[in-house]
């Protein structure tokens, strides 16, 4: 799905208690733990910690900047992993929080960034089955741009 950053985003109304920060190396086990309990359900998997860890870092597209962490007095509640070609890697919100705002905070705040880089659009990629994901995409400005086959 694309979003054209031509047009004006909404600024991010974030949930009550939220603060945001970017990822940093001391953070990747609370951002690796709620990856899996994001995929938990399907849609992906997420590798083994030093995997996954080492993967993300030394990915040519990785600038912490771009890794939105949310959190609140319990721990790290949402990520938006995005990299540097203006591409939303992953989206998670922690089940708690859920159906509160977040997600969309999260979505507009990476908006608003690639906006002020000069992007022109933003890209994600949402299984077809995650109705509820492209609910809040299309909610937010998003558009379908092509389809492709996942192979099982």
């Amino acid at each position: 799905m694309r979003r054209d950053l031509a047009k004006d985003a909404p600024d991010a109304l974030w949930p009550q208690g939220i603060e945001l920060c970017a990822y940093s190396v001391e953070m990747a086990a609370d951002v690796h733990h709620l990856m899996q309990l994001g995929y938990r359900e399907g849609g992906g998997r997420v590798p083994a910690l030093d995997t996954w860890q080492q993967q993300f870092e030394t990915d040519p597209e990785y600038d912490p900047t771009l890794c939105f962490i949310a959190h609140d007095a319990e721990g790290v509640v949402g990520v938006a992993q995005c990299w540097t070609s203006a591409y939303i890697k992953n989206l998670v919100v922690h089940p708690r929080m859920q159906g509160r705002g977040l997600g969309r905070a999260l979505l507009l705040k990476a908006f608003k960034v690639f906006q002020q880089r000069r992007e022109g659009f933003v890209d994600l990629k949402v299984l077809e089955d995650n109705r509820r994901a492209q609910r809040l995409y299309e909610s937010a400005g998003m558009y379908v741009v092509r389809r492709e086959l996942v192979p099982d």
